[in-house]
């Protein structure tokens, strides 16, 4: 795949204690392959994921035991240093200042005001994703929050999404904003992500975070296999219009959703 347009999620990887460990998990659940000949990028062995030969993702270390285990989305740029600044602008932080990741491109960490971390990436030699929607690859991203409306001006400001209530449309009962990038007509057919509005059924501890969707051929096969390999199943198979969702969460503690269609 080419590069990818600015507001689009480019990439995923996820941080973890045991990178080997993860690599058994996330081998066994989707049937990746796994390649560590890429240097010391972002200061820490850095394993690139495949799946029958293209990049999904990416598996690295934690430098630091407090942080936390958790998949991160990424979104494109062409400038990271602009986007940083809007970021600012628009009552967001930045946690990791842009910087350069060799030849592959810049990358930079954020948080939008209610604490939701997302990464941004400007591609180079690494536009990012070579394969999505495809099974055991990326297909969704949404951010939970307890403040919508303070979500949908951030996220209008920085990335100039179009959004559209989706929460009735997609059978979910919830309330949901999809987002379609600048000059797309908002509705299914070019949503990007979306805005989930956390209700009182999540638990009250629970800050506003993203999760990272893969697209499986089953979406119970998986759920299954998840506790099989030792992760657990925080939100069981339920029906969808567009399919069946399930959240997991791996055998470190990194959660993750899987939609099959």
């Amino acid at each position: 795949m080419g590069g990818y347009p600015e507001g689009a999620p480019c990439w995923a990887d996820v941080s973890l204690s045991d990178v080997a460990a993860g690599k058994r998990f996330y081998g066994g659940l989707f049937g990746w392959t796994f390649d560590e000949n890429t240097g010391d990028w972002r200061r820490g062995q850095y394993t690139n994921v495949y799946l029958d030969g293209r990049r999904v993702a990416a598996l690295q270390p934690k430098r630091d035991g407090r942080m936390p285990t958790t998949w991160t989305v990424y979104f494109a740029t062409p400038d990271i240093r602009a986007l940083a600044a809007r970021i600012r602008e628009a009552g967001g932080q930045i946690i990791t200042a842009p910087m350069p990741v060799g030849p592959h491109g810049m990358m930079a960490v954020a948080a939008d005001p209610g604490g939701a971390v997302f990464g941004v990436w400007q591609g180079a030699a690494h536009a990012g994703f070579e394969r999505v929607r495809r099974p055991g690859s990326f297909c969704w991203t949404e951010v939970y929050t307890r403040d919508k409306d303070q979500a949908d001006a951030f996220y209008a400001a920085v990335f100039g999404y179009r959004g559209t209530d989706a929460g009735s449309d997609a059978g979910l009962g919830a309330d949901i904003r999809s987002w379609s990038l600048p000059g797309a007509e908002p509705g299914p057919e070019s949503a990007v992500g979306a805005r989930s509005l956390m209700s009182d059924a999540f638990p009250a501890a629970l800050p506003d975070h993203f999760l990272v969707y893969f697209l499986v051929e089953d979406c119970d096969v998986t759920a299954a296999a998840c506790v099989r390999l030792g992760g657990r199943v925080t939100t069981e198979p339920f029906d969808i219009r567009y399919g069946r969702v399930a959240v997991l969460v791996d055998d470190q503690g990194a959660t993750f959703g899987v939609l099959s269609t």
